[in-house]
């Protein structure tokens, strides 16, 4: 057998994507909530209003960076679409949902909190109507014996942080997020075990994602400074609220090959993995590697850190490395290089690779590949929290929606992380897909771009019932779990 017999087989959502009810139940409003639609290569647009009542609008690229006017705040629109408003509404849903998911045989399911739900304005008020939410989905779970796997921060903030202390760039945040995380750590001790501290750290830019509004080098990463100790805390609070939490962090693994074997485009390729391995060196080494010191004094950035803030880090290194993969890319110092959509930034065209309808690389092998090299670099257990096909799925009229495509791309990738474990000894704890029921698209906003064994019945321009059904890939992702993985 590849896989240990309590090797976590779930899904995985995020709640700005599948949550909805974003004014139900005491919540308050999140940077997201101001975020239109948009479509392939059609921005999603912030929208807001200047210091001097004007409303405008800014887009937000792949990477979720915005450019808002100063003083601006975050505005949402009368009688405009809003996607991650009702999403595919999983407040209203979660029972049947849940039922669906445990008739596939999960035995976790990834999701995040939504902290302006638990905290509406971000800081010291609780809102106990949004604690009682989680409580009663973490309950329908492991009524089913599936264990919840909780992001606590996940691609969005509080507007209110976001508006009036230019997010993560102001220390005073740290203290807020340690009160949040504390809240649904003690509230939730006895219910959630697997917990991770902030989505896909490496690409965190922009207001949307971490309430800033400048992304020059200074103020970012004296922003992920803040987010690193706040991470720290979080986790050494965690342990000691329970002992046996296991505490992750997350990163968007994108290995990168060198386009040729030119020496310098192999240290290209080192320079672009190291953009990740950062990170997870900070989190999981508890300090910061010579290389970035050394990349801080070119670009001439100064981190303002107080007393212990480097002790903390040590304090705090998490227990598992949880991480993303859906492609990878290419190297190359050809400036005329061919280039490809991908997750969070535009990518190189690998010659040897196809790619998916949204223009990202389709590379199984480089699954294997990342787990191999993050093993050796950490030697914790990893966790493969998403990996997915995106794809413009549509029902046939018996009914039907038939996805062979899905099932071909995670069978692949599942067969990656067989060889990883089997041959190259990876301590792989398990595996969610991501969009394990259909959700709006972070990056671009769409319904159309889905990723579910379950679709959801609502469509770009609002319209829809919400309804469930069960796509083909449903029954085999459930027959996948059933043998642990050996049919495939």
């Amino acid at each position: 057998m590849s896989f240990s017999k309590d090797f976590l087989w779930g899904g995985a959502v995020a709640g700005n994507q599948y949550e909805g009810g974003y004014q139900d139940g005491g919540r308050g409003l999140s940077t997201l909530d101001a975020v239109t639609g948009g479509g392939y290569k059609k921005p999603r647009m912030i929208t807001y209003k200047t210091k001097d009542g004007e409303f405008g609008e800014a887009p937000i690229d792949s990477s979720m960076t915005g450019n808002i006017p100063e003083g601006a705040v975050g505005y949402i629109k009368p009688d405009t679409f809003y996607p991650s408003h009702m999403a595919t509404d999983f407040y209203h849903h979660y029972k049947e949902d849940i039922a669906l998911f445990a008739e596939m045989g999960f035995r976790c399911f990834r999701m995040s909190i939504s902290w302006s739900r638990i905290c509406p304005n971000g800081m010291y008020e609780v809102n106990e109507e949004g604690l009682k939410f989680y409580d009663d989905v973490f309950d329908e779970l492991l009524k089913y014996n599936i264990q919840p796997v909780v992001t606590i921060d996940h691609f969005e903030m509080p507007l209110y942080l976001a508006d009036h202390y230019d997010g993560w760039a102001s220390r005073e945040v740290i203290d807020f997020f340690i009160f949040y995380a504390e809240t649904i750590m003690k509230r939730y001790k006895d219910k959630v075990k697997y917990w991770m501290t902030f989505n896909e750290i490496n690409v965190l830019s922009g207001w949307c994602q971490i309430g800033i509004h400048s992304n020059d080098p200074q103020t970012l990463y004296q922003a992920h400074h803040h987010i690193f100790v706040a991470s720290a805390k979080a986790v050494e609070l965690g342990h000691k609220i329970n002992p046996d939490f296991k505490i992750g962090m997350m990163a968007a693994v994108i290995p990168s090959y060198p386009m040729t074997c030119r020496p310098e485009e192999v240290l290209e390729s080192i320079q672009f993995n190291r953009a990740r391995e950062f990170y997870m060196d900070v989190q999981v080494k508890g300090y910061y590697p010579s290389y970035k010191l050394k990349e801080f004094e070119r670009l001439g950035v100064k981190i303002r850190m107080e007393e212990g803030d480097l002790e903390q880090l040590g304090r705090g290194t998490v227990d598992y490395i949880g991480f993303s993969y859906y492609m990878s890319t290419v190297s190359t110092i050809n400036p005329d290089a061919e280039q490809t959509e991908g997750n969070q930034f535009m990518a190189f065209k690998n010659p040897y690779l196809e790619t998916s309808d949204w223009g990202w690389t389709v590379d199984p092998m480089g699954l294997r590949i990342a787990l191999c090299q993050i093993y050796d670099r950490y030697h914790v257990p990893l966790f493969i929290v998403e990996n997915g096909l995106g794809a413009a799925d549509e029902i046939s009229p018996d009914g039907t929606v038939c996805d062979d495509y899905r099932i071909g791309y995670i069978k692949s990738h599942i067969e990656a992380m067989k060889q990883a474990v089997e041959y190259d000894g990876v301590e792989l704890m398990g595996y969610t897909p991501w969009g394990c029921i259909d959700i709006v698209s972070a990056g671009t906003g769409e319904m159309k771009k889905r990723y579910g064994f379950i679709y959801v019945e609502r469509y770009d321009d609002g319209t829809g019932d919400f309804s469930r059904r069960k796509k083909k890939s449903f029954d085999w992702y459930k027959n996948v779990i059933a043998t642990n993985g050996e049919v495939l």
